[in-house]
């Protein structure tokens, strides 16, 4: 009897002259595979049985429409890329339109485990990424990873183990994040330099970070913003950061909820911010993070934010010792246990002050029906001072702002 480790079928739709290959050896697994990615045509299917399949390279398709890649479910059918020796992502799409990546798992990847770029519509659905064992630094950056796309749908997706981000989405356009889950990454979900984002109802948890929204310097789409973030469960992201050492997300201090850094027109309501250590929420100026920017289009400050109708709660204790934030909080700022649910730095753009050193109702930063426990819901730090007028209420941030629309994806 042979060994069902040296035969695995595997089935796929729209191959080499229609003929479809029903099993063959795992040492052709590589070829066969590669090869379908390749010349599936446009409108084609590529389907996975249920199996593990261990592979050296990455598998890359390339300028197509249509093509759905399609296993048996997350579990179900893994790609194990554990030893990979060429490449480092485990599955690369570019160039693509209506592309559905959908029912497996992407396991132990050198790099990124999913990376789609330069895609018009690319959809997510109860896709798996993880890097199996403890995480570390060592780990892939990315789990889902659509950068420079537009129409982004990622639902009922898992990601665990990533040292940058396990659901990623950079420099695109109008993107849904729904009903997943994100734990044991550095950060669970980040939308970074993207535009019309809503995330909502996911989970994030055991992340050193839960949801970050970021705007970077010195890549291609500069200023996201229109971004929503609601109704998620963010609890718990109190792991240790294992970024590898020059990683902005490395910067994340461990106990965090969520971070909009530098973006603008951001909108968080009706989550669940629970249990995260250092930060519930922070607003925070690129400034912070001690960085020189040399990129000279890059505006470093968050502006237009409206955080409302969330339920923050914490355990009494002090925050992180951990990077510089934990060092800042411990020995400039002095919370001890009352550590505030949302924390602002107060760095402002001298640009867009009124008369009396604030924001101009314009660019408001506006804190209104959050619910919180003991602690305090909010302080305000003044780092561009010195911590030197530290407020600690609401009162000059209790405002309204205009609702965000809710982002529309279509795929042509």
């Amino acid at each position: 009897m042979i060994k069902k480790y040296y035969l695995i079928p595997l089935v796929i739709v729209g191959m080499i002259g229609g003929i479809p290959i029903h099993s063959f050896a795992q040492k052709d697994i590589q070829k066969k595979l590669q090869t379908q990615f390749i010349m599936v045509k446009d409108g084609g299917k590529i389907e996975l049985p249920a199996g593990t399949f261990t592979l050296a390279k990455s598998l890359w398709m390339d300028n197509r429409k249509n093509v759905t890649i399609v296993g048996k479910g997350m579990g179900k059918t893994i790609l194990s890329f554990k030893g990979q020796k060429e490449g480092a992502e485990g599955i690369k799409v570019t160039n693509g339109q209506n592309i559905v990546i959908e029912n497996l798992t992407v396991q132990d990847t050198k790099g990124d485990a999913i990376k789609v770029q330069n895609t018009n519509g690319i959809t997510f659905r109860k896709v798996k990424t993880e890097w199996t064992g403890k995480p570390k630094k060592s780990n892939g950056a990315y789990g889902l990873y659509p950068v420079m796309c537009k129409n982004v749908l990622i639902e009922h997706c898992e990601a665990k183990g990533a040292s940058d981000a396990g659901i990623y989405v950079g420099q695109s356009q109008d993107i849904i994040v729904r009903y997943s889950k994100a734990e044991f990454n550095v950060a669970g979900i980040e939308i970074e330099n993207s535009l019309r984002a809503d995330v909502y109802e996911n989970v994030a948890t055991n992340n050193t970070g839960g949801v970050l929204v970021f705007d970077l310097p010195d890549l291609v789409q500069k200023k996201g913003g229109f971004v929503r973030v609601f109704k998620n469960k963010i609890f718990n992201n109190n792991y240790k950061n294992f970024a590898p050492k020059g990683n902005i997300v490395g910067k994340v201090p461990p106990g965090t909820g969520v971070i909009i850094l530098a973006t603008s027109n951001v909108e968080i309501f009706n989550n669940e911010i629970i249990n995260n250590r250092t930060l519930g929420t922070g607003i925070i100026s690129y400034h912070m993070t001690e960085i020189p920017i040399k990129d000279s289009s890059y505006y470093p400050y968050p502006t237009k934010i409206n955080i409302h109708d969330n339920v923050y709660k914490r355990m009494n204790r002090k925050a992180t010792f951990k990077g510089r934030f934990g060092k800042m909080f411990y020995f400039k700022l002095k919370f001890g246990k009352k550590v505030p649910h949302i924390i602002y730095d107060g760095i402002l753009d001298a640009k867009i002050k009124d008369t009396a050193g604030k924001l101009k109702p314009k660019y408001a930063i506006c804190i209104r029906n959050n619910q919180a426990n003991g602690n305090p819901l909010f302080a305000s730090i003044d780092a561009e001072n010195g911590f030197k007028n530290i407020v600690r209420d609401t009162q000059g941030f209790d405002c309204s702002r205009d609702r965000l629309d809710e982002a529309k994806v279509k795929f042509k």
